[in-house]
C-alpha cells in the first residue's frame, strides 16, 4: 500500500485502448495516414505507403481466417528484411493467431529448436526462405500449410490480397489482450540456447503508447533485422505515429552511409557495433544531415559517442535506451523530448507505468542510489513468461522479472548499465565487467571491434581479449597490455592473454555471443 522509498517509478501513465487488441490498433493507427510513405527500402530504392499497409493487412487478414487460422494459434513468419513483412505481421495480428518471427539464417537445428518449441500450424515464408529451410519445414508434422511470397509453397503470399475489403466493414477477432500472446519471440541466447518469449497485446500496446524515442517528424534509418524485438516493436512503434523511415536489408558499411547521404536521413536508430563501425570509417560522404541517434541491444560506451560527433557534424544528441526481448523494448531509455538530460554512457529514465529496483547479488537488499547490484523490473511491458518453463525461476516473490544485468540509478533516478550477471568475470574475489575492458579497447585507433572472456584459472578467471585490427593497422600485444594497464584498475588487466581474429562473434542485434568467445577459449586451451 505504501511505495518503496528505493524503488523507482515512472512519472507518468500509458493510455491504451480499452479493447486491448493490437491488431485493431495498429490497423486504426496506420489507417488514419493514408497515403503518406511509410516505408522505404535504401537499398532497392522501393516504397510502401500507410494506405498500402492496411489494405494489404485487411486482406491478408480475412484470407487467413478463411484458411481456419484461430486465436491461440501460431503464425511462423520467416524470411528477409523486405516490406511484405509488415502486412503479414499487422494482418496475422488480427486474427487472434500468435505470431513468431524465425532468423532466416538460423541452421537447421537451430530452426528445428525454436520450432519444436513454437509449433506453428502455419508458414509464412520469402521465396529465399523457403529454399533454404524448406527440408526442415517438411520434417515438422505441425506445419500443415505453408505460404510463400512468389510461388514454392501451399499457397502465395499473392493469393493472400484478392480480397477487396473496406476499412469501415472490418472488423478483428476477439482476444484476451492482457493474457493472449501477439509475439513469442526467442531471447538471444548470447549464454545459452533461445527460449520462446511470450509477448502480449498489452505488452505490445503499452510500449507503443509511450512517448517516442525519437522525432518521428524527421526521416530515419533502420537497420536492426525485424524478427528482433529492437527491429520488430522499433519499426511497429514508429509505424503507429506515421514517421517516415528508411530501412537497409543489411548492413554494409558504405552503403549505410551511401544511404544518408541519399536520403537526406536526419536520425539514425542502430545497435552500438554499426555506430562504431560507422564512425571510424574513411570514406567520404555526406552525412550532415544527421542530427539525432538512438541505440539499443547493447551497451554503449563514451568514446563511441564521442567519436560518433566527429563523424557526424550536425549530431545534437547521442541517446539510449535499455532492454531486453522480456521488457517488449526498451523498459528504462531516454526520450526525444528530453535529449538534454542524456548523461554519458546512460540509459535513461524508467518508462511511464513501471517500476525497477535494484537488489544485492549477494543479500537481495534493495539498494539505493549509485549502488550497483541486479536490475528487476515490473509493468506493463514485462513479458507473459517463457513458453513451457515455471516463471518463479524467472520472477521474484514481488512479480518483478529478474533481469540478470548490473546497473545502478544515480540521484536524478537516471540508469546506468555496468554488464550482465551471468557474464562478469571473477578473479580473486573481484567482480570483472567485460564490458567495461570492451570499451577501453575500442579507443585504441588500431582496434576496430573488441571481445572479453574469462579464462580458467585457479584465482578464478583471467580476462582475454579477442581483438579485430582496423584493416591496414598494426600493435603488438604488448602495446595492448600498457594501454588496458594505464586505463583500467589491476584485476581487469589482460592476464588471460590477447588473442586477434577476423571478427567478434555477434547476434543479429550486435550482441557479442559469450557463449562463443568461452567456445574459443576452449579451442585454445585444448591447443
Amino acid at each position: 500500500m505504501i511505495r518503496n522509498s528505493k524503488y523507482i517509478y515512472s512519472d507518468e501513465v500509458i493510455d491504451v485502448p480499452s479493447h486491448l487488441h493490437a491488431g485493431r490498433y495498429f490497423i486504426d493507427s496506420l489507417h488514419a495516414f493514408g497515403d503518406r510513405v511509410a516505408l522505404t527500402n535504401g537499398e532497392k530504392h522501393t516504397s510502401i505507403t500507410y494506405a498500402e499497409i492496411v489494405r494489404d493487412a485487411m486482406s491478408i487478414a480475412v484470407s487467413l481466417t478463411r484458411m481456419g487460422v484461430k486465436r491461440g494459434e501460431t503464425v511462423g513468419v520467416c524470411m528477409e528484411t523486405r516490406v511484405e513483412y509488415w502486412p503479414i505481421v499487422i494482418g496475422a495480428s488480427c486474427t487472434g493467431a500468435a505470431i513468431n518471427p524465425f532468423n532466416i539464417g538460423y541452421t537447421a537445428d537451430e530452426l528445428k529448436h525454436v520450432l519444436n518449441i513454437t509449433k506453428p500450424k502455419y508458414m509464412i515464408c520469402s521465396e529465399i526462405a523457403y529454399k533454404l529451410h524448406s527440408g526442415t519445414f517438411k520434417t515438422m508434422q505441425f506445419i500443415e500449410t505453408t505460404i510463400t511470397i512468389g510461388g514454392s509453397g501451399q499457397t502465395t503470399y499473392e493469393d493472400l490480397l484478392k480480397n477487396e475489403i473496406n476499412y469501415a466493414d472490418f472488423d478483428v477477432v476477439d482476444v484476451d489482450g492482457k493474457n493472449d500472446s501477439l509475439f513469442v519471440l526467442f531471447s538471444s541466447g548470447t549464454t545459452g540456447l533461445p527460449k520462446g518469449v511470450m509477448q502480449t497485446h498489452l505488452n505490445v500496446i503499452s510500449i507503443c503508447s509511450l512517448k517516442n524515442a525519437l522525432n518521428t517528424n524527421d526521416r530515419t534509418l533502420f537497420i536492426t533485422p525485424w524478427y528482433h524485438t529492437m527491429g520488430l516493436l522499433g519499426v511497429l512503434r514508429y509505424l503507429q505515429t506515421g514517421c517516415d523511415m528508411v530501412f537497409l536489408p543489411k548492413y554494409e558499411t558504405n552503403l549505410y552511409l551511401r544511404t544518408i547521404e541519399r536520403y537526406k536521413i536526419k536520425q539514425l536508430l542502430l545497435a552500438p557495433p554499426v555506430l562504431v563501425a560507422t564512425s571510424k570509417s574513411k570514406a567520404k560522404y555526406d552525412v550532415s544531415s544527421v542530427i539525432f541517434i538512438y541505440s539499443g541491444a547493447a551497451p554503449l560506451r563514451k568514446d563511441t559517442i564521442e567519436d560518433a560527433k566527429k563523424k557526424f557534424i550536425n549530431l545534437k544528441a547521442v541517446t539510449q535506451g535499455y532492454g531486453m526481448t522480456e521488457t517488449t523494448l526498451a523498459i528504462i531509455r531516454d526520450t526525444y523530448e528530453k535529449a538534454h538530460l542524456a548523461k554519458p554512457g546512460g540509459v535513461g529514465f524508467v518508462v511511464s507505468g513501471c517500476v525497477v529496483k535494484v537488489i544485492d547479488i549477494e543479500t537481495g537488499k534493495v539498494l539505493g542510489p549509485n549502488e550497483p547490484g541486479e536490475i528487476r523490473v515490473k509493468g506493463p511491458a514485462v513479458m507473459k513468461g517463457y513458453i513451457g518453463k515455471d516463471i518463479s525461476e524467472d520472477f521474484d516473490e514481488e512479480g518483478f522479472y529478474k533481469t540478470g544485468d548490473i546497473g545502478y540509478y544515480d540521484d536524478d533516478k537516471y540508469f546506468f548499465i555496468v554488464d550482465r550477471l551471468k557474464e562478469l568475470i571473477k578473479y580473486k574475489g573481484y567482480q570483472v565487467p567485460p564490458a567495461e575492458i570492451e570499451a577501453v579497447l575500442l579507443q585504441h585507433p588500431a582496434i576496430l571491434d573488441a571481445g572479453v572472456a574469462g579464462v580458467p584459472h585457479p584465482a578464478g578467471e583471467l580476462p582475454r581479449a579477442f581483438v579485430v585490427l582496423q584493416p591496414g593497422a598494426s600493435v603488438s600485444e604488448a602495446d595492448i597490455h600498457g594501454f588496458i594497464a594505464e586505463k583500467l584498475s589491476d584485476p581487469k588487466h589482460l592476464r588471460g592473454g590477447i588473442r586477434f581474429v577476423n571478427e567478434i562473434p555477434k547476434n543479429p542485434s550486435g550482441k557479442i555471443l559469450r557463449r562463443k568467445l568461452k567456445e574459443m577459449v576452449l579451442e585454445r586451451s585444448k591447443l
